[in-house]
């Protein structure tokens, strides 16, 4: 990315910045009590005690504490994104363009792993996470599903939308298993190209690994 930023957007970077910090902030508060206590022990009070902030703060961030234990937010793809996908593009080769969709989602999974498997580890232990954790989940396959159809809808193809949501799930999560496998080298978006490959090994066996052009 150019180093080219007009004087105006700055202070928009800079406050960007730090609301990202301070959402960590309680990210990491919420898990760490909630480890130490149990989440009924925990409170709004306790969280934004910790981060020394106000409660009407820490709502500006989360809908409720269990938002915060997991670090919930919006997690899609940039509407920009989603748009040239239905239009048929940006390839027009669907797994290409699977790839582009997931590669956008990469770039805006902003929660780190550590944060990840602390969630993760929490909702094992308090099971009342498990709900709004599906939720989470649900909301991004459902609207996946929705890009799909519609796609679908302008420029015919053969899998179901259902099974697409599948795959891009499944990338997502072989994409970040294999930053980490190799040392959390980069960022999890650099190794997503060889996770395609590898699915194109499976599904196409006889094409060489990074050529364009499978059937849509």
């Amino acid at each position: 990315m150019q180093n080219l930023v007009e004087p105006s957007a700055a202070p928009t970077g800079l406050r960007e910045r730090k609301k990202r910090e301070r959402r960590e902030a309680l990210i990491d508060a919420a898990q760490t009590l909630v480890l130490e206590r149990g989440l009924d022990a925990v409170t709004v009070d306790d969280i934004c005690a910790s981060v020394g902030v106000s409660t009407r703060t820490f709502f500006n961030y989360f809908a409720s504490k269990d938002d915060a234990v997991l670090g919930v937010e919006e997690f899609s793809p940039s509407a920009g994104a989603v748009q040239d996908f239905v239009a048929g593009g940006p390839t027009g080769d669907l797994l290409d363009d699977l790839q582009v969709l997931v590669a956008d989602l990469l770039a805006h999974q902003v929660m780190s792993l550590e944060r990840v498997h602390r969630a993760i580890k929490l909702v094992e232990r308090e099971h009342r996470l498990l709900a709004r954790h599906m939720w989470w989940i649900e909301n991004l396959r459902t609207g996946l599903i929705d890009a799909f159809d519609r796609r679908r809808t302008q420029h015919p193809f053969v899998p179901e939308p259902e099974l697409l949501a599948m795959v891009v799930m499944a990338l997502l999560r072989t994409t970040t298993l294999e930053w980490e496998r190799l040392g959390r080298t980069g960022e999890p978006v650099d190794h997503l190209g060889s996770v395609v490959d590898q699915l194109r090994a499976l599904v196409c066996p006889g094409r060489p690994p990074g050529d364009p052009g499978s059937p849509g």
